[in-house]
């Protein structure tokens, strides 16, 4: 009988000196990341007009040697960057569970999310974390973003609901949150909350209908602060896997924030019945969703 490896993290590379770190930025890397992608998004970071972070990348896994060169470029020249490694591919979770960990010792009070194939706006991080400062009572904030292709050419955009009330209305019928481009108050960790490491896709979701039971406060600023990576496997990805799990987690929605209705059975069932049709009609649809989605908000 095979035996499968244990899971562990080994932090690699780190030359922070300091007790207190204010925000904990952290982005996994996987095997098929491309290194141009990858350097976008760490430039990204590493050029925002705030300064006051700790950047920690994950290597989930097996990556190739030119990307371990590009990393090793990066943590020798800028002191911010904290590389660490798992010996196998763990999933986001997990690797987002374990940078929040490592940052604890720091004390930091912000948690950032970053994507390596996605480009964070200079002004990404002052704006958030300036934002949370002078709102107390917001836990997670997200924003809007804009969707680019392979080359960098705009898309489209992705702007969610802005006011806790309408993200935790609507989230028995959709993700609400762009969850790239969140920042959420360390103290969420703090109390003891965690991603779901068992689940290898969606878990951005469950966690906010976790978060939203227990009365955190949710924000999405109308800003687009990211720049999405959609490419053209975007639409495969969205796989049976990934299909069902939505799928529950919009009936946990209903059930945790006791909002049962007929339109959200029939949307949820609607859409599982959407995702399983071929790439190209779950296309039209996810573009329909984007105007309809528009065109709500904007009423």
């Amino acid at each position: 009988m095979k035996k499968h490896p244990s899971v562990e993290y080994t932090v690699i590379s780190q030359s922070i000196s300091q007790l207190y770190v204010e925000t904990i930025v952290a982005m996994a890397i996987y095997e098929h990341d491309k290194v141009r992608w990858v350097k976008q998004a760490i430039d990204s970071i590493l050029n925002q007009d705030y300064r006051d972070f700790s950047f920690i990348i994950i290597i989930d896994g097996d990556i190739s040697d030119s990307m371990h060169k590009l990393l090793n470029e990066y943590t020798e020249k800028d002191k911010r960057l904290v590389l660490a490694k798992c010996n196998v591919n763990n999933g986001l979770a997990a690797a987002m569970n374990f940078a929040v960990e490592w940052g604890m010792q720091f004390n930091p009070d912000f948690f950032v999310r970053m994507d390596a194939d996605d480009i964070a706006y200079p002004n990404r991080l002052s704006r958030q974390i300036t934002y949370l400062q002078s709102h107390k009572q917001i836990a997670v904030l997200g924003s809007a973003l804009e969707e680019i292709n392979e080359n960098g050419r705009r898309v489209g955009q992705r702007v969610m609901p802005t006011s806790h009330k309408r993200i935790v209305r609507m989230l028995p019928r959709r993700c609400t949150l762009n969850h790239p481009t969140v920042t959420i108050r360390y103290n969420v960790f703090k109390d003891g909350n965690r991603y779901n490491a068992a689940l290898k896709n969606t878990q951005d979701y469950f966690f906010w209908i976790t978060l939203a039971k227990q009365g955190y406060v949710f924000r999405n600023l109308k800003d687009k602060l990211l720049s999405f990576r959609r490419v053209n496997n975007f639409y495969k990805r969205r796989g049976i896997s990934k299909s069902i799990n939505e799928f529950r987690a919009r009936f946990l929605a209903m059930k945790e924030l006791r909002r049962f209705t007929i339109l959200n059975v029939a949307y949820a069932c609607g859409v599982l019945t959407l995702r399983l049709m071929p790439s190209k009609i779950v296309k039209f649809a996810y573009k329909l969703d984007r105007i309809l989605l528009d065109k709500f908000l904007k009423h």
